[in-house]
């Protein structure tokens, strides 16, 4: 006698790891944008909010199906019993929200600010982030150097 259980899907890497591609970036930010919709959305609204965010008509409802489907590995978005609508759970869109902000708003400034050596001229009044991304650029720099990482300098 068989199980005639859902397949579920199989597990990948951190969500984290897809990060660096822009058309999952795209369908995280759209998943997040339709958790709060009451009964859940369908492919076919994640698509057409993953179009409207990107500005790129190319995006079709099988990719946001794939994409869907990856974000299910990663337990990012839920899909209950056999319905067609998914569903974005809290602790899920307090992930995908850190997730976004941290690449977007933290770690590509840091970045950004590793490859130039020296920031030019200093602004007069120092707020206590201008000061913590300081330190962290000229930590960046001593852990590349210490790595044998060179960073080019930014062209003047």
């Amino acid at each position: 006698m068989s199980c005639r259980c859902p397949p579920r899907p199989a597990r990948a890497g951190s969500p984290a790891s897809t990060l660096n591609k822009p058309r999952i970036r795209a369908a995280l930010s759209a998943a997040l944008a339709l958790a709060p919709a009451p009964g859940g959305f369908t492919v076919a609204k994640h698509a057409a909010r993953v179009r409207q965010i990107t500005g790129h008509d190319g995006y079709t409802t099988p990719q946001a199906g794939y994409d869907l489907r990856k974000l299910r590995g990663k337990q990012l978005v839920d899909k209950p019993g056999r319905t067609r609508r998914y569903h974005v759970p809290l602790s899920a869109a307090r992930t995908i929200s850190a997730l976004l902000t941290l690449r977007d708003h933290v770690i590509a400034p840091i970045l950004a600010g590793v490859r130039s050596p020296r920031m030019g001229r200093k602004p007069k009044i120092w707020t206590a982030a201008d000061r913590d991304y300081e330190t962290l650029r000229i930590g960046m720099q001593t852990l590349f150097r210490h790595l044998g990482i060179e960073t080019q300098p930014a062209a003047a």
